[in-house]
């Protein structure tokens, strides 16, 4: 396929435009260059006040520190946690609270993958994808819509779900089944969600490049995955916490349920 129009190629990084104002939000797997990441950077960069979370908190505690040399360290804050653990959970969302005086946007990004085929895999391995995956986006939109609907001033929950949520990949049953869930979760939350002024969506990347991809997958999956891209190009994970951001801002403010897909993928 030829560059058209420069699509193989990032567009420029965008700005902020003051989206997020005045908002309280946490962020979970948020240590380092993944999607969690960027989507805590755009949101302080839209204004809003951040808790960052993630398993692993040596890189937490680096990326807040940078975070708050830029931002200033009255808007971000940093609390590890395990989503499989509800102690965790429960501290962190009591945190935001303590931290920020409110909550009003969760972005549950903690997920885990891996390539087993489906007859070689272990229970070991498919409940652990499960576990984090679903289970803790489970944890999280739970804790959230408890703190929001006691709060009694709405908010807005953001998943992220996968493309392999909706299409077949060789290798990734159990994640695909996890992502699959997540969207289910999504649309059953935002239902109930809907009473106390909750919305809750999700965001479906196809490929949006970070380390731990890297780590996980081989080059010639990669290869191939980013050949199925229309653009040619994988996503940069700035490109689908702009997504994020548009779904936790006043812009989407008559969604709720759905699921977008963030992804160039022609099959």
């Amino acid at each position: 396929m030829g560059d058209v129009d420069g699509l193989r190629t990032p567009p420029p990084y965008l700005p902020g435009h003051g989206l997020l104002a005045g908002r309280s939000a946490v962020v979970t797997a948020a240590a380092g260059a993944g999607i969690g990441g960027a989507t805590a950077r755009r949101f302080l960069e839209e204004g809003a006040r951040v808790l960052v979370s993630d398993a692993h908190a040596r890189r937490l505690k680096e990326s807040a520190e940078a975070l708050a040399a830029e931002f200033g360290p009255e808007r971000v804050a940093a609390l590890p946690c395990d989503v499989t653990d509800e102690a965790q959970v429960q501290e962190l969302f009591a945190a935001a609270e303590r931290t920020h005086g409110r909550l009003d946007v969760v972005v549950n990004n903690a997920g885990l993958g891996g390539t087993a085929e489906l007859v070689d895999m272990t229970d070991e391995q498919w409940d652990r994808v499960i576990d984090v995956t679903l289970g803790g986006t489970f944890r999280c939109t739970r804790a959230a819509l408890r703190a929001m609907k006691a709060g009694g001033r709405g908010g807005v929950v953001v998943n992220n779900a996968s493309v392999v949520g909706w299409r077949a990949q060789a290798g990734q049953s159990h994640y695909a089944a996890a992502k699959a869930g997540v969207m289910a979760l999504t649309r059953c939350a935002a239902l109930e969600a809907a009473a106390f002024g909750v919305r809750v969506n999700a965001v479906a990347p196809s490929l949006a490049m970070h380390p731990h991809l890297v780590k996980v997958t081989t080059p010639e999956l990669l290869a191939e995955l980013t050949e199925r891209e229309a653009y040619g190009r994988y996503a940069e994970p700035w490109e689908v916490a702009n997504v994020i951001v548009f779904l936790a801002s006043g812009y989407s403010s008559y969604m709720t349920g759905e699921t977008v897909a963030v992804s160039s993928q022609h099959a």
